[in-house]
């Protein structure tokens, strides 16, 4: 079987709500989702989700290639990008090929993934990830009352920006999965997404602690401060969760040595083999590991065969335009299925008809606020509107 040639889609994902964290919101609820299609020779396509920056230049590490030597050719695109270097959006090229050769090996052997890979159970616990800063109360309640009726116990809400707005947001949903388990104590997380100082961060969960159980406290420093994270978590008594921005095994290795990490993240987009990479190495030091995307496909099927996954994400109950996926949410968990590969099929047509490309949004959260771990005080704008950071005038 030989790699004969690639193709590059985008369709999208309609949350039909806005969705954002600390730093903005997308108020039409409308994200992007690249794909990536691997062809070979025997008719076999793989499916990857990720970015296409680069994809040309990376190609030419894996045209005429065996795809099922996965690993060696994973290792050969990264020598591919040797000299300008893997990190960012290009590390998520990488990953989305990656994600298809792992596709196409596990169809080509007639087996779905999670079993090509050794895994015994195609139950993956999960979590439920509303996005859900720009919400309202009452739309926050009713989107967790979703979530609940599929099972899911725990959750992890966006904020960060107002202690006493995140207190109560938290006691919201957890009142919510409290009443769906009849009484169960629910799993709390809260987002910051890297938008505190070390000392912020310290003052903002400990002042949280006082009235709830958190199970993590998700990047509440920036993604590469190894001491930092440390210092909060020696500072909480909460769990530090943190990696999913980082791309490469390398990065990982000095926040990991500095005690930074309680749980170990890793973004759906960096690939299959990323994390395994990463799972190995966080098994090493006996800390668990979480994926993180919406529905994380890819990452599910993987985390069936390492022995410290701990919950995956699960942000839309929905799947992108176009996309279906063989897989359940039921009982708090996504239950995988029989399909071949990762069950991932493609309506090109739909995307087709339905996807129009548009320009990148200029602001939301994929663009840093100018005062973004500068603010000596939280200001929110009045209930019902996105909870966006305002600059405070000290004199």
């Amino acid at each position: 079987m030989r790699i004969t040639g690639y193709r590059t889609l985008t369709t999208a994902q309609h949350w039909g709500r806005p969705v954002g964290d600390a730093n903005g919101v997308y108020a039409d609820g409308v994200m992007t989702v690249p794909i990536i299609l691997v062809e070979t020779d025997e008719g076999i396509t793989g499916v990857g989700l990720g970015s296409h920056v680069e994809a040309e230049a990376i190609f030419q590490a894996l045209e005429g290639q065996d795809p099922r030597a996965v690993t060696a050719l994973y290792d050969r695109m990264l020598r591919q990008t040797f000299k300008a270097g893997h990190a960012g959006v290009v590390f998520g090229t990488i990953g989305a090929f990656d994600t298809a050769l792992w596709d196409i090996k596990a169809q080509a052997a007639g087996e779905p993934l999670w079993r090509l890979l050794g895994g015994r159970d195609r139950r993956v616990n999960a979590y439920a990830s509303g996005l859900d800063i720009g919400l309202t109360d009452e739309e926050l309640v009713a989107t967790y009352e979703v979530y609940a009726e599929h099972g899911l116990r725990a959750a992890k809400l966006k904020g960060g920006l107002d202690i006493e707005r995140d207190r109560h947001r938290l006691t919201l949903v957890r009142q919510v999965l409290t009443e769906a388990a009849r009484g169960m104590r629910p799993g709390l997380m809260l987002d910051a997404n890297e938008s505190w100082t070390r000392k912020q961060a310290v003052r903002h969960v400990c002042e949280l602690e006082r009235t709830l159980d958190l199970a993590w406290i998700e990047e509440p420093v920036r993604r590469w401060d190894a001491d930092g994270l440390a210092a909060v978590s020696r500072g909480v008594r909460t769990s530090v969760a943190s990696g999913e921005n980082l791309t490469g095994l390398e990065q990982f290795r000095p926040l990991i040595a500095a005690g930074g990490l309680d749980i170990v993240q890793t973004a759906a987009v960096w690939g299959v083999t990323h994390f395994l990479r990463v799972s190995a190495l966080a098994h090493a030091h006996d800390l668990p590991v979480s994926p993180i995307g919406n529905t994380p496909v890819a990452l599910l099927h993987a985390a069936t065969s390492v022995p410290n996954h701990i919950a995956s994400e699960l942000q839309d109950l929905r799947s992108p335009i176009g996309v279906t996926i063989d897989l359940q949410v039921e009982d708090g968990a996504y239950i995988l299925g029989d399909s071949a590969g990762l069950g991932i099929r493609v309506d090109e047509d739909t995307i087709a008809s339905v996807y129009q490309r548009t320009a990148p949004a200029p602001a939301g959260p994929h663009v840093r606020p100018e005062q973004a771990g500068r603010r000596l005080l939280a200001v929110t704008s009045r209930a019902g509107a996105a909870h966006q950071p305002h600059p405070v005038d000290v004199h």
